[in-house]
């Protein structure tokens, strides 16, 4: 894989910014209601640099609603 030959796992996640990106994705995708607070150009800020992070963010919000799913169907049918 010669594409992650400059990639180093100990700089992955390695900021708070990096962090906050992730979970901002995650809880959108996870949250079924509407935004308390529409606080844009703030996250905006945040999310410049590492729209990559938000995106995984929003990629483990999607399994995480999977698993539930999964769970619930287990449970009750």
């Amino acid at each position: 894989m010669e594409f992650l030959k400059g990639i180093s796992l100990s700089t992955l996640l390695s900021t708070p910014e990096e962090w906050h990106s992730l979970l901002i994705g995650f809880f959108e995708v996870l949250c079924p209601w509407p935004a308390r607070y529409n606080n844009v150009s703030n996250c905006r800020r945040c999310l410049k640099g590492e729209y990559h992070y938000y995106m995984a963010g929003r990629g483990l919000g999607v399994i995480a609603w999977l698993i539930i799913a999964k769970i619930i169907r287990e449970a009750f049918f």
